[in-house]
């Protein structure tokens, strides 16, 4: 029953990204504490695509979208490296970020020195900054375990998916910014200030791998 009255919240969120051209996919669906996406075999658990070619399925078509949950609640999953990059970070670094940029909004006024865009946060404290798509990592974050970039090839749950530990929520919805991406160096730019990485010299690569958000939750 829960699942019946997800769904019609979970398509307008979903064709409501499409609506802005940002690409849609649909994720497994959450049943108890696991998500299911259907296909049969599948051992993954946790949140992932419910379509196997996840990277080709994914669109901003609203009718392709409307009809994948016209009879099932799935996980609204959106493809990075497109319409926006996503720079995933801990909560602490997120909140930082957050209030310079809009300290700075307040300095320069509206419309000039635009940092801000759409934040959205999930249960487990990972903040995923939505930024205009192209820009790798800057070296001093490439060296940091504290930073992951979304670009092509991954994606992110989005509000209003409900993970096992709750739901993904916008701590900055997209309107709130009239769906403007900020520059993702200037974004970068406040992480490295955040990070106290100013001047630091590079130095060796770290030895634990980073995981992004996809592949933690399909882990």
């Amino acid at each position: 029953m829960a699942g019946v009255l997800r769904r019609p919240r979970l398509r307008r969120a979903a064709l409501r990204y499409a609506d802005h051209d940002w690409p849609v996919l649909p994720g497994a669906c959450l049943t108890g504490g696991r998500f299911a996406c259907g296909r049969p075999g599948c051992p993954t658990i946790a949140c992932h695509p419910a379509e196997e070619s996840w990277e080709r399925a994914a669109t901003a078509d609203t009718d392709r979208v409307a009809a994948w949950w016209r009879s099932r609640p799935h996980s609204v999953l959106l493809a990075t490296g497109h319409a926006f990059d996503v720079l995933e970070v801990p909560a602490h670094l997120g909140l930082r970020v957050l209030g310079a940029a809009r300290l700075l909004a307040g300095v320069v006024g509206p419309g000039r020195g635009q940092v801000r865009g759409p934040i959205a946060v999930t249960p487990t404290a990972r903040w995923m900054l939505l930024v205009a798509p192209g820009d790798p990592l800057r070296p001093e974050l490439d060296e940091s375990l504290d930073v992951v970039r979304h670009g092509p090839g991954s994606w992110i749950p989005a509000p209003p998916t409900r993970l096992p530990e709750g739901a993904v929520r916008w701590a900055v919805a997209p309107e709130e910014v009239q769906w403007r991406l900020p520059d993702s160096y200037a974004v970068q730019a406040m992480l490295v200030d955040a990070l106290g990485l100013y001047g630091r010299q590079t130095g060796l690569r770290p030895l634990l791998p980073r995981q992004s958000t996809g592949t933690r939750y399909a882990a």
